[in-house]
């Protein structure tokens, strides 16, 4: 898996320099989605969202996958839209996009190309949001970015890494790996040493080798941080090591079905931030 380091972004560095942040940017992961030429660096395990629907003229059926993520403020989001024949134009489809969205306030667009595919980038009126488009032969994408400014180190960075192509570091979202609830500001989530009592865990089953990584004798460790909510379920996974061919997909798909007993805090159940490991050793 790909780690990116931001050192080599120097536009990156040079907006950090002069706007001190406070938040670590250094361990976004590369996610790209099953089936799909395209990848995109974000802070957290996304969502996936799969949709069928009919587009009004002409009359024909399309797929719609969104991927999604929150964090600190900021909520991304990637819509890939199949175009089948007759294909929309990216003028089109951004009229289509807007127009599902009036009360959106957004600039005038500017022109430029992303991996030798035309494309056009608008900014919220406030200043506190980016939004994308790009067409290829046969999708459409919006890449969103909404709640700081847009000089802010996390919005430059999510559009720094859209690519136009599947990279093969990236870890693939699918039906079966994704995040669960998304992280909010609703709901504080504790450390262990902030809880009365700790996560206590009844089942945390093991995750299977891919044939792929079997063949090529891949050995390591995953290292998965995760929330351990109150109400019973895995979410907001996050990958701080990985291993290829599968083998962190498998490792997600074993952390989802762990079974446990909630942390406590002041007599209730709250949610707690776990870090897991997971050893894939060849015998």
């Amino acid at each position: 898996m790909k780690r990116i380091s931001l050192v080599v972004c120097v536009l990156i560095m040079a907006v950090s320099a002069a706007r001190p942040q406070t938040f670590d940017t250094t361990r976004w992961t590369l996610y790209t989605v099953k089936d799909e030429r395209f990848s995109i660096a974000l802070p957290v395990l996304p969502v996936l969202e799969i949709s069928k629907e009919t587009r009004t003229l002409p009359r024909k059926d399309r797929r719609r996958r969104v991927i999604k993520c929150s964090m600190k403020d900021v909520d991304y989001s990637i819509q890939i839209v199949e175009n089948p024949k007759p294909r929309l134009t990216l003028e089109l489809f951004i009229q289509e996009q807007t127009a599902a969205n009036p009360s959106e306030k957004l600039t005038s667009g500017r022109d430029f190309s992303r991996d030798g595919r035309a494309a056009k980038e608008f900014v919220y009126v406030d200043g506190k949001g980016m939004v994308q488009f790009f067409a290829t032969e046969d999708r459409l994408y919006e890449v969103r970015a909404v709640g700081v400014s847009v000089d802010d180190l996390r919005i430059k960075t999510f559009f720094h890494y859209v690519a136009l192509k599947k990279q093969k570091d990236a870890i693939e979202v699918s039906d079966s790996v994704q995040a669960g609830a998304l992280e909010t500001d609703t709901e504080h989530i504790y450390t262990g040493k902030q809880v009365d009592t700790k996560v206590r865990l009844i089942k945390k089953p093991n995750p299977s080798y891919t044939e792929e990584a079997r063949s090529r004798a891949v050995t390591g460790t995953v290292i998965l941080k995760c929330v351990f909510a109150a109400n019973n379920t895995v979410t907001n996974i996050r990958i701080v090591q990985g291993l290829p061919y599968g083998l962190t997909e498998k490792a997600v798909e074993a952390a989802r079905k762990i079974k446990f007993v909630p942390a406590t805090k002041d007599g209730k159940n709250v949610s707690m931030w776990m870090q897991l490991e997971y050893n894939f050793n060849l015998y």
